[in-house]
């Protein structure tokens, strides 16, 4: 077990770690990128006015909803799928929900709401990863924890 010393002491620099925590927080991505881009498209291409921050709220909960789903289904090949969906859910809210943010966050700032467009798309993705992933990183290292 380490101390809380440890954890503030972690080497950023292993070469072996950043890519484990950039692989688990692209499968990460590829789930929450589902339910938040999907959200967002029904409202864009229905028409159905609803408030920008609505929106952008239920992409948030079905951005997390899809990702826990994604992981169930990936962890079940390596273990009982109710073992696998408890820890789906036990993944880190944190990241995912920092995750989602971000995402929406340059969505807003760019586009001015709740728009997908092809330019801005890669943007979110960009920013959607690169914002969890020292945490990712930092409880690969600190605390042994990751969901693959």
């Amino acid at each position: 077990m380490t101390t809380t010393t440890e954890h503030l002491s972690i080497n950023w620099r292993c070469r072996h770690t950043w890519p484990i925590a950039a692989k688990n927080t692209l499968w990460c991505l590829l789930g929450c990128s589902i339910g938040d881009f999907g959200t967002i498209a029904f409202f864009q291409f229905t028409g159905i006015a609803w408030p920008t921050l609505a929106i952008m709220m239920l992409a948030i909960v079905n951005g997390l909803l899809t990702s826990i789903a994604l992981e169930t289904v990936i962890l079940s090949r390596q273990m009982a799928l109710v073992a696998a969906f408890k820890t789906a859910i036990g993944m880190s809210l944190i990241s995912m929900i920092s995750m989602e943010a971000a995402m929406n966050i340059v969505d807003v700032w760019l586009t001015g709401g709740a728009k997908l467009t092809w330019w801005v798309m890669p943007i979110m993705l960009f920013a959607g990863f690169i914002t969890p992933l020292p945490y990712n990183y930092w409880r690969l290292k600190a605390l042994g924890k990751a969901c693959h």
